[in-house]
């Protein structure tokens, strides 16, 4: 038996990049394919990724497959329920605001962005840069840079 959403959020309509949108429609292509050759052992749930015979995927197989594509990537191991906190913290990068990231995730209040949105070197330096052109004006006889930059190097 299949369980349902934890909550109304997780049923919600999402908007999806052009990219994404054509990777998904080969995808589904390629699972009429896997139907056809299933034939009546095809199940029918509904579900974008399948087995080849239309059943949920196993969990414990998409974990491995997940830890397989990270060590092809060279990427650190990291549970797929991580990708969430990368998802929150490219939207943060992206300056989505708040209220839109929650929706997009499908959070009911403000205190998760902090639990999964996580400030990167380049957003610590922007905000560096943007604290310095408050600050200061731009000198033009530095080639428009303002005063003086920390870069990054930590203060004592």
């Amino acid at each position: 038996m299949l369980d349902d959403v934890k909550s109304r959020a997780g049923r919600r309509t999402i908007a999806l990049p052009d990219r994404v949108l054509k990777l998904l429609t080969e995808h589904q292509r390629a699972q009429q394919r896997e139907h056809g050759t299933a034939g009546n052992l095809w199940e029918d749930y509904g579900f974008v990724f399948t087995s080849e015979t239309g059943q949920p995927l196993d969990p414990r197989a998409d974990n491995r497959e997940w830890a397989q594509l990270l060590e092809e990537a060279g990427v650190r191991e990291a549970r797929l329920h991580d990708a969430r906190h990368t998802a929150a913290t490219v939207l943060l990068v992206l300056g989505v605001s708040q209220r839109a990231v929650m929706g997009l995730m499908g959070w009911s209040n403000n205190t998760m962005t902090t639990r999964y949105q996580h400030l990167t070197p380049d957003l610590r330096r922007d905000i560096a840069h943007q604290v310095d052109g408050l600050l200061w004006a731009p000198d033009e006889t530095n080639d428009g840079n303002s005063g003086p930059r920390n870069g990054d190097r930590a203060l004592p």
